[in-house]
Parts: C-alpha cells; sequence; structure tokens
C-alpha cells in the first residue's frame, strides 16, 4: 500500500473515532421530563392559607416528572387517577373540581417509555393526587420516608388524606424506606429530600442538570408562589411547625445549590416550563 494512502486511511479512522467519542461525551447523563397530571379547580382558596383569602377561588395545576438516568428511569408522583379523565368529578365538601386532561399512561408512552421501565417510583407524599396513577407501576422500586410509609400502610391512612386504594397494588417487596435524604443514582444527580410537616414522611426532589443545572422539585412543600413569598401553612398540614421548618429548610438548600425552585402545583410557573415530549438535560 503507498505510504501516503495508508497515512489518509490512518487520518480518516482517527477522525472517525474522535466523532464517535465526542458524540459519546455530549450524551447527557440524564434528561428530565414534565407531565400535566391533573386540574384542581377551587372555589375557595383559603383552605391552603387559613385567615388568608376568603372565597377567593384559584386553579391548580398538579405535575408529575420523569428522569431518565444512564442507570434506570425514576417517576417522581404519579398525579390524580387517569380514570377522571377531561370531564373530571365535584368534590362538593372541598368545593372543588378535579380532572385530567391527559392521561399519565398516554404522556408516558408518548416518549416511549412503557409502564414496566420504571427502575424507581418516588412519591413526595400519599395524598390521591400524588398517588393516583401508582398502580400502574407494580414492577418499579417504591422510595419513601419511613414514617410516610407507616401512615400509608397503617391502620388509619384515611386520616392522614390518604386513600389506600391508589396504591394497594405497589409491590412491597420492592419498597425501600428511607430515613433521611437518599442519593437515587449514587451520583448526587437525582437526590431524594426528607421535609417532614405537609405529611408524616413529605420528601421533595432536587435534579442536577448538566445543561439546566440543579431544579427543586417542590412536593407539597408549599403549593403556589403566593404562599411561597408570605410561608403560609394549609390548615390541613400534618404540622405546621415541621412544615415552617420544612420551608426554611429548602430555602437554605435553593440558595446553597443555586438552583431552580418548581412548584408542583403552581398553575402560573408551570404554563412557563417545557412538557413532555421536549425534555430538560
Amino acid at each position: 500500500m503507498p505510504r501516503t494512502l495508508k497515512l489518509f486511511l490512518l487520518l480518516t479512522t482517527a477522525l472517525a473515532l474522535s466523532a464517535c467519542d465526542n458524540k459519546t461525551t455530549k450524551e447527557p447523563v440524564i434528561k428530565l421530563y414534565v407531565f400535566e397530571c391533573g386540574i384542581h379547580k377551587f372555589q375557595d382558596i383559603s383552605g391552603f392559607s387559613p385567615g388568608v383569602d376568603k372565597g377567593v377561588a384559584k386553579t391548580l395545576t398538579n405535575s408529575c416528572y420523569l428522569v431518565k438516568h444512564k442507570k434506570g428511569y425514576l417517576l417522581w408522583d404519579t398525579g390524580l387517577s387517569d380514570s377522571l379523565g377531561a370531564k373530571g368529578i365535584e368534590v362538593k365538601d372541598w368545593k372543588l373540581h378535579l380532572s385530567m386532561k391527559k392521561p399519565l399512561m398516554q404522556q408516558i408512552k408518548e416518549i416511549n417509555i412503557k409502564p414496566e421501565d420504571i427502575t424507581y417510583l418516588g412519591i413526595s407524599h400519599f395524598h390521591f393526587d400524588h398517588t393516583g396513577n401508582a398502580n400502574n407501576f407494580p414492577n418499579a422500586a417504591l422510595l419513601v420516608q419511613k414514617e410516610e410509609y407507616d401512615a400509608a400502610y397503617g391502620k388509619e391512612p384515611e386520616k392522614y388524606f390518604f386513600d389506600p386504594r391508589t396504591y394497594d397494588k405497589i409491590n412491597k417487596d420492592k419498597v425501600v424506606q428511607l430515613t433521611g435524604d437518599h442519593d437515587v443514582f449514587g451520583d448526587g444527580r437525582v437526590i431524594i429530600k426528607r421535609a417532614i410537616g405537609h405529611t408524616p414522611g413529605h420528601q421533595y426532589l432536587y435534579v442536577n442538570l448538566e445543561q439546566t443545572g440543579g431544579i427543586v422539585i417542590s412536593g407539597d412543600v408549599v403549593h403556589y408562589s403566593k404562599n411561597w413569598k408570605h410561608k403560609r401553612v394549609p390548615g390541613f398540614n400534618f404540622d405546621k411547625k415541621q412544615s415552617i421548618k420544612a420551608m426554611a429548610d429548602v430555602e437554605v438548600f435553593i440558595k446553597e445549590k443555586k438552583a431552580q425552585f418548581w412548584i408542583q402545583h403552581d398553575l402560573e410557573q408551570n404554563a412557563a416550563i417545557k412538557h413532555a415530549p421536549e425534555f430538560y438535560q
């Protein structure tokens, strides 16, 4: 083989390998998808801020999230039940209308994910609007604080506004009971943070994306921006003192990580967030 041809082939091979390496390094470790998981229309929002906004109507959204990591998938919260449909239902005692415009299972399918693909199921807390579709993921390992597990599977789950029918098919053999913060994939990218107060074992999520940076996903540490600004505690929270401490701790963590703060139920904030099939990385 002529020397010049041999050098040419070596050069083109090296360039091809270099292009492959660059492609590999540019592939993000994780992606974050956001799903619409229901609408809450309140005729009177004052239950979320006792003594304030009496008789004021407000609409809240409901959000779920999927973290796609090289080591697996984490689904964070499962929203209202898909069975509600777009028409929804009236909850007269709470002066509330609930609806699910687009099924979560359809949204997941549209990004080519199957329920059995989900490695971990992280539920911020066991209120029905966060466990509505949990039974669709019996193969996932549930990541939950011990206090929340004890309340959800104890003798009086209704005492905490939990509905066991929404999570009775979760595989209890795969449950991982947590007693503090938890690094889901072991690399500091996806961390469940303990924040008791709203319920006995409430938790929120921190995701550190390569391009977008840090994002704190609230759970129900707070429900909308006005209450976050004034640090107001809903009258139905499990423990007011712990709720105030949780908000303070979250605020310190956000500043420390220089992270965005996404409030899962805030309709106005969520309008500016990309939803699946788009994603953050």
